[in-house]
């Protein structure tokens, strides 16, 4: 994540207005004008919002992505063409702070029926940025009811390197944990419940079969990385805060919010001391950013590369062709990166 992503405070401030807006007043006709064939017109801001809708909606939406497959969605600029298409929505699926050009452009488009996901779970600031010289340190959670291989539930993510908005903000990446990517489905069901109801049935099923194989998903990594040779991997994009906390592992970020900076020699050395005391085998990077650093440090200690995908969209560079498929092989490339048992 390239450090002109971070979010000016104007941005948040004035999206934070947004979130659940009334979805109630609107008959399923009257969200359907100028809809695709009668259907629900759906805005989606960026992959995983456009998941959750095409998966819940059904037949009953047309939904666009404004992130093209292969754009990193934090740098998105809005077209007029796309803000026009906002504008035209029956519904407005997004995630405040990650795309502040969205935001801007939702809150000046007078759609009725805007849901922010970010309102639909609980955010949390998942360590510090990570310094010049290596001394940026994180913070542990603990999550209720997961017990990571350590046995002591707590996971710990040094140097995460996410500052996301002023304060009070918080990690964005809640779909990469499918406990909360399901709370958030739940969320959005209800939503399009309220904004459609001569649908809601069909709504209602979809959610719960969803819900369903993100549970299924949650199980797997659960059982999957309850026992490893070690409980660290180290990532140039820190966006694995929820996953790694949800699971007891331990999240090394090499440069901070940026994946694509040359790390400096100390934060080398800071790695290569932590690869060497924590066991770990892997330097993993994304798709959607350029895997020079991850090379970089990987030469200079002698460890593996491989990739972790933030799913922030899918390519046929991706390693599955939907967000489920794309969560089994990151699942499948952390097991063998920390010595699954």
């Amino acid at each position: 994540m390239n450090v002109r992503r971070l979010i000016p405070a104007t941005a948040v401030a004035g999206a934070a207005v947004l979130g659940l807006t009334a979805l109630s007043g609107c008959s399923a006709s009257d969200a359907a004008d100028g809809s695709d064939g009668g259907r629900l017109k759906v805005t989606a801001s960026f992959y995983p919002m456009q998941f959750l809708a095409e998966r819940i909606g059904g037949e009953h939406v047309a939904v666009t992505g404004l992130t093209k497959p292969g754009v990193e969605p934090h740098d998105l600029e809005l077209s007029p063409r796309q803000i026009g298409s906002i504008s035209d929505s029956d519904y407005v699926l997004y995630l405040k702070g990650v795309q502040p050009a969205v935001d801007d452009a939702i809150g000046q488009s007078g759609v009725r029926n805007t849901l922010d996901a970010a309102t639909l779970t609980t955010l949390e600031k998942h360590g510090a940025e990570v310094s010049g010289d290596g001394d940026g340190h994180g913070h542990g959670h603990g999550h209720e009811g997961h017990e990571g291989g350590s046995g002591d539930g707590q996971a710990h993510e040094e140097g995460d390197g996410h500052d996301h908005g002023e304060e009070g903000g918080g990690d964005p990446h809640i779909w990469l944990d499918p406990v909360k990517y399901a709370e958030v489905a739940e969320g959005v069901g209800a939503s399009l419940q309220k904004a459609d109801p001569d649908h809601a049935a069909d709504y209602a099923a979809n959610t719960k079969a969803l819900v369903a194989e993100l549970d299924g998903l949650d199980t797997a990594y659960e059982s999957g990385l309850k026992s490893t040779a070690t409980r660290t991997f180290i990532t140039t994009h820190s966006a694995f805060g929820y996953l790694a906390e949800r699971y007891g592992l331990t999240q090394q970020g090499i440069a901070g919010i940026d994946p694509e900076a040359e790390p400096s020699p100390a934060r080398i050395q800071e790695i290569h001391t932590v690869a060497a005391k924590e066991k770990a085998t892997t330097v993993f990077f994304e798709t959607l950013a350029s895997d020079r650093t991850a090379k970089t440090l990987a030469q200079d200690t002698g460890l593996e590369t491989d990739v972790l995908d933030p799913l922030e969209g899918i390519t046929d560079r991706s390693r599955g062709a939907d967000y489920i498929e794309v969560m089994e092989s990151n699942l499948a490339a952390l097991k063998k990166a920390l010595g699954a048992k």
